[in-house]
């Protein structure tokens, strides 16, 4: 007779101590880069290279494991019942399957202020499909993209409340003047940043009800760059 899921877990050391639990983790995590995945993850990509050589993670990070791979933790855990999530929200899609579309994950990233990964602790509401074609054209790697939602009106009109946009990860810094994603006094933002001559780095709202900053060239590190916005979209109506 089957296991309930608790039970599974419970005495899922077997097949962790066995190499089978490392077998699994190197299929559920497909065709991203270990260190994409461990950006999604909020873990440190030497912490999940142990767990691929045949360290065992505790259940805590087992979760999480199973959680950005978008698969079944009792799957993750002892190989049994389906490996992809039958319920719940929007499980990652296998790229590998679809030759035409990749799916970039979007998260609810208003809840990941705060220290460490910028999505540590948020959820993945949906994934946006774009044609494979299109993201080689404009040089993209899958493996760095993300998208978050763009709450508040400091960018309008360019960006408005509610629009979805995606992140290119490559660009963590300022060289040319563009929109990025950064994290500020631990909250996110999207923001034009412009280089000075001085080193210092402006922060720029499009909105002029609202005041531009410079961090100074001597605080920088209190900037955290997470990534370029390369692409915008939302509802006309």
């Amino acid at each position: 007779m089957r296991k309930n899921g608790e039970d599974a877990l419970s005495e899922s050391a077997g097949d962790l101590e066995n190499g089978k639990f490392s077998e699994r983790l190197h299929l559920a995590i497909g065709d991203q880069s270990v260190l994409a995945f461990a950006k999604r993850c909020g873990i440190s990509d030497s912490l999940v290279r142990k767990y691929l050589g045949g360290s065992l993670p505790g259940m805590d990070n087992l979760v999480t494991l199973a959680t950005a791979a978008g698969v079944s933790i009792e799957w993750l855990a002892t190989g049994e019942g389906e490996m992809r999530r039958s319920s719940g929200r929007s499980p990652r899609p296998r790229d590998e399957a679809d030759e035409e579309y990749a799916h970039v994950p979007l998260y609810d990233a208003r809840i990941s202020a705060g220290h460490g990964v910028w999505s540590q602790g948020a959820e993945v509401l949906t994934h946006l499909a774009f044609t494979r074609y299109s993201l080689q054209k404009k040089g993209l790697d899958l493996s760095a993209l993300s998208a978050v939602r763009i709450r508040g009106d400091s960018m309008e009109p360019l960006l408005t409340d509610g629009d979805a946009v995606v992140v290119d990860h490559r660009f963590q810094k300022v060289h040319d003047e563009a929109i990025y994603v950064i994290r500020l006094d631990d909250h996110l933002f999207a923001k034009r940043l412009q280089r000075q001559f001085d080193g210092s780095i402006a922060i720029i709202s499009e909105n002029k009800a609202y005041n531009d900053m410079v961090v100074p060239k001597d605080q920088l590190e209190n900037l955290e760059v997470i990534g370029r916005v390369i692409w915008l979209g939302r509802w006309m109506a």
